[in-house]
């Protein structure tokens, strides 16, 4: 399995917070979500109940796929970093995936222990774009799941 370059970790990592977008019946919807990333999995953890509508509009829809956004919020232009994402969204499907989601979740917030239901899902990332503008204006680094990381 590839991995994203460690700039792009290290970015995920700083950050707790993502928006994905979802589309259901051509009516698109976004959704603003607590998160975890797994390094070695490369898989982000997020909880969200059945009963909202970024989740309803994923199962009942049946479209998995959504695309996602993670922000560095800054007014300097030369600081503005963040990175865009696809990639497929599933409850964890194995009993040690379940485990070292729940773990990893309630490790980073551990107020999610009071949840009277902690539903846990996996978004596995296939594409992700980074800009940072630290390296340059308008400076990009993208992934493909499968292919070496590349920068222009």
């Amino acid at each position: 399995m590839s991995h994203p370059d460690q700039r792009i970790i290290d970015f995920i990592g700083e950050h707790h917070i993502f928006t994905i977008a979802v589309s259901r019946d051509n009516q698109p919807w976004c959704a603003t979500c607590y998160y975890v990333y797994l390094e070695e999995e490369n898989h982000f953890i997020f909880t969200s109940d059945h009963d909202t509508r970024h989740i309803r509009d994923v199962v009942e829809g049946n479209n998995y796929r959504v695309a996602g956004t993670i922000a560095l919020e800054t007014k300097i232009v030369g600081r503005i970093r963040g990175i865009q994402f696809t990639g497929d969204i599933e409850i964890p499907n194995s009993p040690a995936l379940q485990r070292r989601a729940k773990t990893a979740y309630l490790r980073r917030f551990p107020i999610a222990r009071l949840m009277p239901n902690l539903h846990l899902w996996v978004l596995q990332p296939d594409f992700i774009k980074m800009t940072d503008n630290r390296l340059g204006f308008g400076k990009k680094q993208t992934w493909t799941a499968g292919e070496t990381p590349k920068s222009g």
